[in-house]
Protein backbone atom coordinates (compact mmCIF):
# COMPACT_ATOMS: atom_id res chain seq x y z
CA UNK A 1 0.00 0.00 0.00
CA UNK A 2 1.28 3.61 -1.07
CA UNK A 3 1.50 6.02 1.68
CA UNK A 4 -0.93 9.01 1.01
CA UNK A 5 0.64 11.63 2.49
CA UNK A 6 3.76 11.38 0.53
CA UNK A 7 3.90 13.58 -2.29
CA UNK A 8 7.68 13.19 -4.13
CA UNK A 9 9.23 16.44 -5.67
CA UNK A 10 9.49 14.40 -9.39
CA UNK A 11 5.24 14.20 -8.69
CA UNK A 12 4.63 17.62 -7.35
CA UNK A 13 5.90 19.28 -10.66
CA UNK A 14 5.98 22.46 -8.46
CA UNK A 15 10.43 22.30 -7.12
CA UNK A 16 10.55 25.83 -4.92
CA UNK A 17 14.68 25.82 -4.87
CA UNK A 18 15.17 23.10 -6.31
CA UNK A 19 17.95 22.33 -9.42
CA UNK A 20 17.42 20.40 -12.61
CA UNK A 21 18.80 17.15 -12.76
CA UNK A 22 20.31 16.80 -16.21
CA UNK A 23 22.58 14.04 -16.03
CA UNK A 24 21.54 12.40 -13.46
CA UNK A 25 21.85 12.74 -9.49
CA UNK A 26 24.57 15.09 -8.40
CA UNK A 27 27.53 13.68 -6.28
CA UNK A 28 28.05 15.32 -3.23
CA UNK A 29 31.67 15.04 -2.38
CA UNK A 30 34.27 13.15 -3.09
CA UNK A 31 34.54 10.41 -0.28
CA UNK A 32 30.73 9.09 0.42
CA UNK A 33 27.94 7.17 -1.48
CA UNK A 34 25.92 10.62 -1.43
CA UNK A 35 24.29 12.20 -4.26
CA UNK A 36 21.57 14.40 -4.70
CA UNK A 37 18.44 14.31 -6.92
CA UNK A 38 15.49 17.24 -6.78
CA UNK A 39 16.23 18.56 -2.97
CA UNK A 40 14.21 21.37 -1.96
CA UNK A 41 12.34 22.88 1.30
CA UNK A 42 8.71 23.53 2.47
CA UNK A 43 7.46 25.05 5.74
CA UNK A 44 3.91 25.57 6.45
CA UNK A 45 3.03 29.31 7.49
CA UNK A 46 0.12 28.27 10.06
CA UNK A 47 2.53 26.52 12.21
CA UNK A 48 4.12 29.66 13.17
CA UNK A 49 2.92 30.42 16.87
CA UNK A 50 6.05 31.91 18.49
CA UNK A 51 6.59 35.80 18.84
CA UNK A 52 8.92 38.30 20.53
CA UNK A 53 7.32 37.15 24.21
CA UNK A 54 7.41 33.62 23.70
CA UNK A 55 10.81 33.34 21.56
CA UNK A 56 12.29 35.79 25.03
CA UNK A 57 11.16 33.35 27.26
CA UNK A 58 12.40 30.01 25.49
CA UNK A 59 15.97 32.07 26.04
CA UNK A 60 14.74 33.40 29.51
CA UNK A 61 13.54 29.47 31.02
CA UNK A 62 16.64 27.77 29.03
CA UNK A 63 19.29 30.19 30.80
CA UNK A 64 17.77 30.57 34.25
CA UNK A 65 16.97 27.27 35.63
CA UNK A 66 18.49 27.00 39.18
CA UNK A 67 22.09 28.35 38.54
CA UNK A 68 21.56 31.59 40.00
CA UNK A 69 19.99 30.28 42.74
CA UNK A 70 22.98 27.74 44.16
CA UNK A 71 25.64 28.68 41.81
CA UNK A 72 27.09 31.67 43.49
CA UNK A 73 28.41 30.22 46.36
CA UNK A 74 30.52 27.97 44.29
CA UNK A 75 32.04 31.13 42.19
CA UNK A 76 32.69 32.44 45.61
CA UNK A 77 34.64 29.18 47.02
CA UNK A 78 36.55 29.05 43.80
CA UNK A 79 37.15 32.78 43.44
CA UNK A 80 38.44 33.44 47.00
CA UNK A 81 36.88 36.88 47.27
CA UNK A 82 33.87 38.46 46.45
CA UNK A 83 35.38 41.52 44.43
CA UNK A 84 37.18 38.72 42.04
CA UNK A 85 33.28 36.16 42.35
CA UNK A 86 31.68 39.52 40.75
CA UNK A 87 34.33 40.23 38.14
CA UNK A 88 33.22 37.06 37.19
CA UNK A 89 29.80 37.40 37.19
CA UNK A 90 31.12 40.23 34.81
CA UNK A 91 33.33 38.56 32.43
CA UNK A 92 30.17 35.96 32.28
CA UNK A 93 27.96 38.34 30.87
CA UNK A 94 29.99 39.63 28.16
CA UNK A 95 30.64 36.02 27.50
CA UNK A 96 26.90 35.55 26.43
CA UNK A 97 26.32 38.51 24.40
CA UNK A 98 29.38 37.52 22.22
CA UNK A 99 27.20 34.21 21.97
CA UNK A 100 23.83 36.04 21.64
CA UNK A 101 25.34 37.88 18.63
CA UNK A 102 26.91 34.67 17.12
CA UNK A 103 23.68 32.92 17.16
CA UNK A 104 22.19 35.82 15.60
CA UNK A 105 23.40 36.00 13.12
CA UNK A 106 23.10 32.47 12.45
CA UNK A 107 19.68 32.16 13.18
CA UNK A 108 18.87 35.27 10.72
CA UNK A 109 20.78 33.81 7.91
CA UNK A 110 18.72 30.70 8.30
CA UNK A 111 15.50 30.85 10.26
CA UNK A 112 15.09 27.21 10.63
CA UNK A 113 14.35 25.01 13.10
CA UNK A 114 17.41 22.79 14.12
CA UNK A 115 19.91 25.34 15.15
CA UNK A 116 23.31 24.28 15.47
CA UNK A 117 22.96 21.07 12.98
CA UNK A 118 21.88 23.76 9.85
CA UNK A 119 24.68 25.96 10.81
CA UNK A 120 27.26 23.21 10.69
CA UNK A 121 25.98 21.83 7.60
CA UNK A 122 26.36 25.32 6.01
CA UNK A 123 30.18 25.55 6.75
CA UNK A 124 31.26 22.38 6.69
CA UNK A 125 30.00 20.81 3.39
CA UNK A 126 32.12 18.19 2.74
CA UNK A 127 32.04 15.33 3.43
CA UNK A 128 28.77 15.87 3.11
CA UNK A 129 26.39 14.99 6.39
CA UNK A 130 29.53 13.77 8.66
CA UNK A 131 29.19 16.98 10.77
CA UNK A 132 25.19 16.44 10.81
CA UNK A 133 25.92 12.46 12.14
CA UNK A 134 28.10 13.46 14.64
CA UNK A 135 26.00 16.14 16.08
CA UNK A 136 22.92 13.61 15.93
CA UNK A 137 25.11 11.24 17.93
CA UNK A 138 25.25 14.46 20.79
CA UNK A 139 21.77 15.67 20.50
CA UNK A 140 20.07 11.99 20.58
CA UNK A 141 22.08 10.12 22.66
CA UNK A 142 22.35 12.99 25.84
CA UNK A 143 19.28 14.22 28.33
CA UNK A 144 19.30 18.03 29.00
CA UNK A 145 16.06 17.50 31.24
CA UNK A 146 17.34 15.33 33.56
CA UNK A 147 19.12 17.48 36.00
CA UNK A 148 16.85 20.17 36.79
CA UNK A 149 14.33 17.22 36.55
CA UNK A 150 15.64 15.97 39.99
CA UNK A 151 16.76 19.71 41.14
CA UNK A 152 12.58 19.99 40.89
CA UNK A 153 11.71 16.69 42.68
CA UNK A 154 14.82 17.64 45.78
CA UNK A 155 13.52 21.58 46.26
CA UNK A 156 9.48 20.40 46.64
CA UNK A 157 10.85 18.05 49.21
CA UNK A 158 12.34 20.16 50.85
CA UNK A 159 9.43 23.09 50.65
CA UNK A 160 7.40 19.80 52.20
CA UNK A 161 9.61 19.37 54.97
CA UNK A 162 10.30 15.77 53.94
CA UNK A 163 13.74 13.87 54.17
CA UNK A 164 15.09 13.30 50.38
CA UNK A 165 15.89 10.03 49.33
CA UNK A 166 16.86 9.10 46.06
CA UNK A 167 13.88 7.49 44.88
CA UNK A 168 11.34 10.06 45.68
CA UNK A 169 13.34 12.79 44.60
CA UNK A 170 13.61 11.29 40.98
CA UNK A 171 10.25 10.05 41.25
CA UNK A 172 8.79 13.87 41.38
CA UNK A 173 11.78 14.80 39.12
CA UNK A 174 9.93 12.05 36.87
CA UNK A 175 6.47 13.41 36.97
CA UNK A 176 8.04 16.71 36.16
CA UNK A 177 9.56 15.91 32.65
CA UNK A 178 6.86 13.33 32.06
CA UNK A 179 4.02 16.50 32.44
CA UNK A 180 6.13 18.77 30.24
CA UNK A 181 6.37 16.09 27.50
CA UNK A 182 3.16 15.55 27.39
CA UNK A 183 1.81 19.34 27.32
CA UNK A 184 4.42 20.01 24.84
CA UNK A 185 3.29 16.95 22.38
CA UNK A 186 -0.74 17.02 23.06
CA UNK A 187 -0.70 21.43 23.25
CA UNK A 188 1.80 23.03 21.79
CA UNK A 189 0.26 26.31 22.31
CA UNK A 190 -0.63 25.62 26.09
CA UNK A 191 2.79 24.38 26.15
CA UNK A 192 4.24 27.48 25.39
CA UNK A 193 1.18 29.46 27.43
CA UNK A 194 2.86 27.46 30.45
CA UNK A 195 6.30 28.40 29.57
CA UNK A 196 5.72 32.07 29.33
CA UNK A 197 3.77 32.13 32.72
CA UNK A 198 6.70 30.29 34.51
CA UNK A 199 9.13 32.61 33.18
CA UNK A 200 6.99 35.52 34.10
CA UNK A 201 7.26 33.90 37.89
CA UNK A 202 10.88 33.23 37.75
CA UNK A 203 11.18 36.84 36.62
CA UNK A 204 8.98 38.30 39.49
CA UNK A 205 10.67 35.98 42.08
CA UNK A 206 14.39 37.41 40.81
CA UNK A 207 13.27 40.98 41.35
CA UNK A 208 11.43 40.81 44.49
CA UNK A 209 15.14 38.96 45.32
CA UNK A 210 17.18 42.34 44.00
CA UNK A 211 14.56 44.37 45.73
CA UNK A 212 15.35 42.72 49.61
CA UNK A 213 19.24 43.09 48.44
CA UNK A 214 18.11 46.78 48.18
CA UNK A 215 16.59 46.38 51.55
CA UNK A 216 19.94 44.84 53.10
CA UNK A 217 22.03 47.09 51.68
CA UNK A 218 20.27 49.76 53.61
CA UNK A 219 20.96 47.71 56.90
CA UNK A 220 17.27 46.34 57.46
CA UNK A 221 17.43 42.31 58.18
CA UNK A 222 17.40 39.74 60.75
CA UNK A 223 21.06 39.40 61.12
CA UNK A 224 23.94 41.88 61.58
CA UNK A 225 25.19 43.33 58.32
CA UNK A 226 27.71 41.14 57.05
CA UNK A 227 29.56 44.18 55.10
CA UNK A 228 30.79 41.68 52.27
CA UNK A 229 31.83 44.59 50.36
CA UNK A 230 34.47 45.93 53.21
CA UNK A 231 37.95 44.55 51.60
CA UNK A 232 35.74 43.32 48.62
CA UNK A 233 39.26 41.32 47.28
CA UNK A 234 40.30 39.87 50.99
CA UNK A 235 40.98 36.53 50.41
CA UNK A 236 41.13 36.50 46.48
CA UNK A 237 42.56 32.51 45.26
CA UNK A 238 46.49 32.47 43.96
CA UNK A 239 45.65 29.12 42.82
CA UNK A 240 44.96 28.67 38.60
CA UNK A 241 42.79 26.22 39.23
CA UNK A 242 40.11 28.53 41.32
CA UNK A 243 39.66 31.08 38.59
CA UNK A 244 39.54 28.68 35.71
CA UNK A 245 36.71 26.84 37.56
CA UNK A 246 35.22 29.72 38.78
CA UNK A 247 35.11 31.12 35.38
CA UNK A 248 33.76 27.88 34.08
CA UNK A 249 31.27 27.78 36.21
CA UNK A 250 29.74 31.47 35.51
CA UNK A 251 29.72 30.51 31.56
CA UNK A 252 27.60 27.26 32.32
CA UNK A 253 24.79 29.55 34.61
CA UNK A 254 24.33 31.12 30.80
CA UNK A 255 24.15 28.52 28.66
CA UNK A 256 20.67 28.81 26.62
CA UNK A 257 21.01 31.70 24.49
CA UNK A 258 20.61 29.84 21.60
CA UNK A 259 17.30 28.04 22.45
CA UNK A 260 15.18 29.99 20.16
CA UNK A 261 17.18 29.40 17.47
CA UNK A 262 15.91 25.39 17.45
CA UNK A 263 12.07 26.49 17.03
CA UNK A 264 12.32 29.39 13.74
CA UNK A 265 10.45 27.83 11.27
CA UNK A 266 7.88 28.06 13.81
CA UNK A 267 8.52 31.19 14.79
CA UNK A 268 6.51 34.92 13.11
CA UNK A 269 8.88 36.70 11.11
CA UNK A 270 11.89 35.20 12.58
CA UNK A 271 14.23 37.39 11.79
CA UNK A 272 12.89 40.40 13.32
CA UNK A 273 11.85 38.03 16.52
CA UNK A 274 15.24 37.03 16.81
CA UNK A 275 16.86 40.10 16.68
CA UNK A 276 14.38 41.54 19.25
CA UNK A 277 13.94 38.36 21.72
CA UNK A 278 17.81 37.30 21.94
CA UNK A 279 19.44 40.60 23.42
CA UNK A 280 16.31 41.69 25.42
CA UNK A 281 16.80 38.52 27.17
CA UNK A 282 20.05 37.94 27.69
CA UNK A 283 20.72 41.17 28.75
CA UNK A 284 17.94 41.39 31.13
CA UNK A 285 19.77 37.72 32.48
CA UNK A 286 23.20 39.32 32.72
CA UNK A 287 22.02 42.85 34.36
CA UNK A 288 19.69 40.75 36.95
CA UNK A 289 22.82 38.16 37.69
CA UNK A 290 24.72 40.88 38.79
CA UNK A 291 21.80 42.14 41.28
CA UNK A 292 21.18 38.81 42.41
CA UNK A 293 24.74 38.24 43.54
CA UNK A 294 25.11 41.89 45.12
CA UNK A 295 21.87 41.00 46.72
CA UNK A 296 22.94 37.86 48.62
CA UNK A 297 26.51 39.50 49.42
CA UNK A 298 24.36 42.04 51.16
CA UNK A 299 22.62 39.74 53.16
CA UNK A 300 24.39 36.64 53.93
CA UNK A 301 27.84 36.55 55.54
CA UNK A 302 31.18 35.33 53.81
CA UNK A 303 31.59 32.63 56.05
CA UNK A 304 27.89 31.44 55.88
CA UNK A 305 27.64 31.61 52.12
CA UNK A 306 30.39 29.14 51.61
CA UNK A 307 28.85 26.84 53.89
CA UNK A 308 24.99 27.19 52.49
CA UNK A 309 26.03 24.70 49.20
CA UNK A 310 23.40 24.23 46.85
CA UNK A 311 21.10 26.66 49.18
CA UNK A 312 22.24 30.05 49.12
CA UNK A 313 19.62 31.58 48.32
CA UNK A 314 17.70 29.62 50.99
CA UNK A 315 19.86 31.31 53.23
CA UNK A 316 19.04 34.75 51.67
CA UNK A 317 15.77 34.33 52.35
CA UNK A 318 16.29 33.32 56.02
CA UNK A 319 18.25 36.32 57.04
CA UNK A 320 15.99 38.42 55.43
CA UNK A 321 12.60 37.37 56.50
CA UNK A 322 13.48 34.31 59.13
CA UNK A 323 14.08 30.39 58.71
CA UNK A 324 10.40 29.92 57.38
CA UNK A 325 10.68 31.68 54.44
CA UNK A 326 13.50 28.94 53.45
CA UNK A 327 10.73 26.57 52.84
CA UNK A 328 8.90 29.51 50.90
CA UNK A 329 12.45 29.86 48.54
CA UNK A 330 12.37 26.22 48.13
CA UNK A 331 9.03 26.42 46.30
CA UNK A 332 10.66 29.18 43.96
CA UNK A 333 13.35 27.41 42.89
CA UNK A 334 11.27 24.43 42.14
CA UNK A 335 9.13 26.62 40.15
CA UNK A 336 12.62 27.69 38.28
CA UNK A 337 13.84 24.18 37.60
CA UNK A 338 10.22 23.26 36.34
CA UNK A 339 10.46 26.25 33.75
CA UNK A 340 14.32 25.44 32.84
CA UNK A 341 12.62 21.51 31.72
CA UNK A 342 10.10 22.98 29.80
CA UNK A 343 11.88 25.35 28.01
CA UNK A 344 14.61 22.59 27.44
CA UNK A 345 13.17 19.51 25.80
CA UNK A 346 10.73 21.99 23.91
CA UNK A 347 13.82 22.48 22.24
CA UNK A 348 15.50 19.24 22.06
CA UNK A 349 12.57 17.53 20.58
CA UNK A 350 12.29 19.91 17.77
CA UNK A 351 16.27 19.20 17.00
CA UNK A 352 15.41 15.31 17.31
CA UNK A 353 12.84 16.51 14.60
CA UNK A 354 15.08 18.45 12.46
CA UNK A 355 17.77 15.81 12.12
CA UNK A 356 14.57 13.54 11.00
CA UNK A 357 14.08 15.42 8.06
CA UNK A 358 17.24 15.51 7.20
CA UNK A 359 16.94 11.87 6.86
CA UNK A 360 20.26 11.07 8.57
CA UNK A 361 18.46 9.04 11.34
CA UNK A 362 17.46 5.51 11.59
CA UNK A 363 13.61 5.52 11.33
CA UNK A 364 13.68 9.42 10.40
CA UNK A 365 9.86 9.56 8.87
CA UNK A 366 8.86 8.90 12.24
CA UNK A 367 11.45 11.55 14.04
CA UNK A 368 10.73 13.54 11.03
CA UNK A 369 6.60 13.60 11.86
CA UNK A 370 3.99 15.65 13.34
CA UNK A 371 1.57 13.16 13.72
CA UNK A 372 -0.45 12.91 15.65
CA UNK A 373 -0.75 15.86 17.38
CA UNK A 374 0.85 18.33 15.29
CA UNK A 375 3.68 18.34 17.13
CA UNK A 376 6.91 16.84 17.24
CA UNK A 377 5.56 14.23 19.52
CA UNK A 378 8.47 11.38 18.35
CA UNK A 379 11.25 13.66 19.33
CA UNK A 380 9.59 14.97 22.41
CA UNK A 381 9.75 11.22 23.48
CA UNK A 382 13.01 10.50 22.33
CA UNK A 383 14.46 13.23 24.69
CA UNK A 384 11.97 11.99 26.93
CA UNK A 385 13.24 8.19 27.38
CA UNK A 386 17.36 9.79 27.18
CA UNK A 387 16.39 12.08 30.37
CA UNK A 388 14.80 9.51 32.33
CA UNK A 389 17.30 7.03 31.91
CA UNK A 390 19.70 9.27 32.58
CA UNK A 391 17.57 10.90 35.89
CA UNK A 392 16.88 6.99 37.08
CA UNK A 393 19.41 4.41 36.51
CA UNK A 394 22.87 6.03 37.70
CA UNK A 395 23.08 5.54 41.63
CA UNK A 396 23.83 9.21 43.44
CA UNK A 397 27.40 9.93 43.50
CA UNK A 398 30.37 9.77 41.11
CA UNK A 399 28.45 8.06 38.50
CA UNK A 400 25.25 10.84 38.52
CA UNK A 401 27.18 13.50 38.46
CA UNK A 402 29.40 11.85 35.94
CA UNK A 403 26.35 11.62 33.31
CA UNK A 404 25.26 15.58 34.14
CA UNK A 405 28.54 16.67 33.60
CA UNK A 406 28.99 14.52 30.23
CA UNK A 407 25.78 16.36 28.92
CA UNK A 408 26.71 19.99 29.65
CA UNK A 409 30.55 19.40 27.82
CA UNK A 410 30.09 18.26 24.46
CA UNK A 411 28.49 21.97 23.85
CA UNK A 412 31.25 23.63 24.07
CA UNK A 413 32.99 21.74 21.64
CA UNK A 414 29.75 22.56 19.46
CA UNK A 415 29.78 26.06 20.20
CA UNK A 416 33.66 25.94 18.92
CA UNK A 417 33.00 24.75 15.65
CA UNK A 418 29.86 27.17 15.34
CA UNK A 419 32.15 30.42 15.78
CA UNK A 420 34.62 29.24 14.05
CA UNK A 421 32.92 27.95 11.16
CA UNK A 422 31.41 31.97 10.98
CA UNK A 423 34.94 33.32 10.99
CA UNK A 424 35.49 30.91 8.33
CA UNK A 425 32.52 32.95 6.45
CA UNK A 426 33.90 35.65 7.67
CA UNK A 427 37.04 35.11 6.13
CA UNK A 428 36.18 33.59 2.93
CA UNK A 429 33.10 35.06 2.18
CA UNK A 430 33.42 36.78 -1.27
CA UNK A 431 34.82 33.31 -2.94
CA UNK A 432 32.87 30.76 -1.01
CA UNK A 433 29.95 32.22 0.69
CA UNK A 434 28.83 34.84 -2.09
CA UNK A 435 25.20 34.92 -0.96
CA UNK A 436 25.61 35.16 2.94
CA UNK A 437 22.87 38.37 4.07
CA UNK A 438 22.18 37.93 7.71
CA UNK A 439 19.98 40.38 9.61
CA UNK A 440 22.30 41.06 11.69
CA UNK A 441 26.28 40.76 12.11
CA UNK A 442 28.25 39.51 14.94
CA UNK A 443 31.45 41.41 13.37
CA UNK A 444 34.60 39.13 13.23
CA UNK A 445 36.38 40.67 16.86
CA UNK A 446 32.85 39.20 18.39
CA UNK A 447 33.39 35.99 16.93
CA UNK A 448 36.64 35.40 17.36
CA UNK A 449 35.99 36.16 21.52
CA UNK A 450 33.40 33.05 21.58
CA UNK A 451 35.49 30.72 19.92
CA UNK A 452 38.22 31.54 22.49
CA UNK A 453 36.02 31.32 24.87
CA UNK A 454 34.33 28.20 24.25
CA UNK A 455 38.19 26.53 23.31
CA UNK A 456 38.67 28.14 27.01
CA UNK A 457 35.45 25.75 27.91
CA UNK A 458 36.87 22.66 26.35
CA UNK A 459 40.36 22.81 27.58
CA UNK A 460 39.76 24.28 31.27
CA UNK A 461 38.29 20.88 32.92
CA UNK A 462 41.65 19.13 31.77
CA UNK A 463 43.48 21.36 34.30
CA UNK A 464 44.38 19.22 37.01
CA UNK A 465 42.06 20.31 39.91
CA UNK A 466 43.69 20.91 43.49
CA UNK A 467 43.34 18.70 46.27
CA UNK A 468 39.65 18.21 47.57
CA UNK A 469 38.40 20.14 44.85
CA UNK A 470 37.81 16.99 41.99
CA UNK A 471 34.58 16.69 40.63
CA UNK A 472 34.07 13.41 41.31
CA UNK A 473 35.41 10.97 44.24
CA UNK A 474 36.88 8.18 42.92
CA UNK A 475 36.72 8.81 38.61
CA UNK A 476 39.27 10.72 36.67
CA UNK A 477 38.26 13.79 36.83
CA UNK A 478 38.87 14.38 32.73
CA UNK A 479 36.49 11.09 32.61
CA UNK A 480 33.73 13.04 31.00
CA UNK A 481 35.50 15.12 28.46
CA UNK A 482 37.23 12.09 27.18
CA UNK A 483 33.45 10.03 26.67
CA UNK A 484 32.04 13.13 24.97
CA UNK A 485 34.58 13.60 22.18
CA UNK A 486 33.79 9.32 22.27
CA UNK A 487 30.08 10.03 21.30
CA UNK A 488 31.06 12.68 18.52
CA UNK A 489 33.29 9.77 16.94
CA UNK A 490 30.53 7.26 17.78
CA UNK A 491 28.78 9.73 15.02
CA UNK A 492 31.58 9.48 12.58
CA UNK A 493 31.73 6.15 12.86
CA UNK A 494 27.70 5.93 11.79
CA UNK A 495 28.90 8.00 9.05
CA UNK A 496 31.35 5.94 7.99
CA UNK A 497 29.04 2.54 7.73
CA UNK A 498 26.17 4.14 6.58
CA UNK A 499 27.33 6.62 3.76
CA UNK A 500 30.75 5.21 2.48
CA UNK A 501 31.07 1.79 3.53
CA UNK A 502 27.61 0.28 3.16
CA UNK A 503 27.01 1.87 -0.45
CA UNK A 504 30.95 0.58 -1.22
CA UNK A 505 30.48 -2.30 -1.02
CA UNK A 506 26.89 -2.91 -1.51
CA UNK A 507 27.37 -1.08 -5.02
CA UNK A 508 24.82 1.74 -5.12
CA UNK A 509 24.59 4.90 -4.12
CA UNK A 510 22.13 7.32 -2.33
CA UNK A 511 20.23 9.37 -3.74
CA UNK A 512 18.86 11.81 -1.65
CA UNK A 513 15.48 13.63 -2.59
CA UNK A 514 12.65 16.10 -0.70
CA UNK A 515 9.29 15.27 -0.04
CA UNK A 516 6.44 16.78 1.37
CA UNK A 517 3.94 15.31 3.84
CA UNK A 518 0.68 16.45 4.54
CA UNK A 519 0.84 18.55 7.31
CA UNK A 520 3.14 20.78 4.51
CA UNK A 521 6.66 20.26 6.26
CA UNK A 522 9.35 18.92 3.58
CA UNK A 523 11.54 16.20 4.30
CA UNK A 524 14.66 14.45 2.92
CA UNK A 525 14.27 10.59 1.90
CA UNK A 526 17.60 8.53 0.73
CA UNK A 527 17.29 5.72 -1.72
CA UNK A 528 18.96 3.58 -2.73
CA UNK A 529 19.98 3.44 -6.88
CA UNK A 530 22.10 0.44 -7.73
CA UNK A 531 25.82 1.94 -9.21
CA UNK A 532 24.81 0.78 -12.73
CA UNK A 533 21.60 2.55 -12.69
CA UNK A 534 22.79 5.68 -11.89
CA UNK A 535 25.76 5.28 -14.56
CA UNK A 536 23.32 4.43 -16.88
CA UNK A 537 20.96 7.69 -15.77
CA UNK A 538 24.61 9.96 -16.00
CA UNK A 539 25.42 8.39 -19.61
CA UNK A 540 21.76 8.73 -20.65
CA UNK A 541 21.99 12.45 -19.52
CA UNK A 542 25.07 13.27 -21.29
CA UNK A 543 23.93 12.39 -24.95
CA UNK A 544 20.94 14.39 -24.45
CA UNK A 545 23.15 17.07 -23.84
CA UNK A 546 25.03 16.55 -26.89
CA UNK A 547 22.16 16.07 -29.07
CA UNK A 548 20.62 19.42 -27.78
CA UNK A 549 24.45 21.06 -28.66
Amino acid sequence: MTDPVVESAYQKGILPDAKAVEEGPRRTDGVSGLYEGNVFEATPDDRRQIGVISASFLIFNRVIGTGIFATPSTILSLSGSVGLSLIMWVIGTLIAMAGTAVYLEWGTAIPKNGGEKNYLEYVFKKPKFLMTAMYAAYAVLLGWAASNSVVFGEYILNAADIEVDRWNQRGIGLACITAAFLIHSFAVKWGLMLQNFLGVVKLVIILFVIVAGWVALGGHMKIDPPHNFTNAFEGTTDTGYGIVMALYNVIWSFIGYSNANYALSETKNPTRTLKIAAPIAIISVGIMYMLCNIAYFAAVPKEQFLSSGQTVAAAFFGNMFGARAEKVMSVFVALSASGNVLSVIFSQGRIVQALGREGVLPLSKIWASNRPFNSPAAGLFEHWVVSVIIMLAPPPGDAYNFLVNLISYPLSIVNVFVSGGLIYIYLTKEKNFPDWSPGIRATLPVTIFFCLSNMYLVVAPYVPPSAGQSVYNSLPYYLHCVVALGIFALGAIYYLVWAVLMPRFGRYILVKESVVDADGWSRSVFTKMPIEQAEALRHEGQQQGEHHF
